[in-house]
């Protein structure tokens, strides 16, 4: 929970219980502690995606049941520009990425703009390497600050050695991406960037397995 860019809570789901179950008790213990009530809040931020397809999908169909009841705005924040918000080496571009699996990543390249990113090309799954050899051709020259929460999956390819080379290096961030969400989303809020219940949409980049499969089987694949 966050009042004027200042985080008041924040709870990490650090068990195995599943994170459907989890999220609304915690939620209740954050405003508890915080001395809020739900209908105090001003507005939500949720991350969009990429990301895991469960994940994604229980944070967005909680956001949708409170900005219905509450009649609140909501921000969806990109989890690959709350990735990139963090880099700390101040280059002019940022490449954003975590682990899709199956030898992918989920990335996007932001240039900077003031203090805030303006992204560069669409939000992507992609093998490793290519996602460097992309990102090298959207800054078109520029320097760029790798940012991620999985960096040893660019780091063994062996074009990244090419980036390394010209003094980039990969920022391991932490997981715990609600901070930068939030501030993210405040943001978008007070520009006047949002939607409602209805209108909100996950953006999970790659079909998931269960869709790709029960297509292949409707076609006999």
């Amino acid at each position: 929970m966050l009042r004027d860019d200042c985080v008041l809570q924040l709870v990490v789901h650090g068990s195995s219980e599943d994170y459907s179950s989890w999220l609304l008790p915690a939620v209740g213990r954050v405003l508890e502690t915080s001395g809020v009530v739900m209908d105090g809040v001003d507005g939500y931020a949720v991350a969009a995606g990429p990301g895991s397809f469960t994940g994604v999908r229980v944070g967005l169909t909680t956001v949708k049941a409170w900005g219905e009841v509450y009649g609140k705005r909501i921000a969806a924040v990109s989890r690959l520009e709350a990735i990139a918000m963090q880099g700390a080496l101040g280059r002019s571009h940022v490449a954003a990425f975590v682990d899709a699996r199956r030898g992918q990543v989920f990335g996007a390249v932001f240039q900077r703009k003031g203090e805030g990113l303006e992204r560069l090309g669409e939000e992507m799954v992609i093998p490793s390497g290519k996602f460097i050899e992309t990102a090298t051709e959207l800054v078109k020259g520029g320097s760029i600050s790798w940012v991620s929460i999985d960096a040893a999956v660019l780091a063994s390819e062996e074009n990244w050695k090419a980036r390394e080379a010209r003094g980039e290096q990969i920022e391991s961030i932490s997981s715990v991406l609600a901070p930068a969400v939030g501030r993210i989303g405040m943001r978008q809020l007070a520009a006047g960037r949002f939607t409602d219940a209805l209108s909100l949409d996950a953006n999970y980049v790659r079909r998931s397995d269960a869709e790709i499969f029960w297509k292949g089987a409707a076609h006999g694949g």
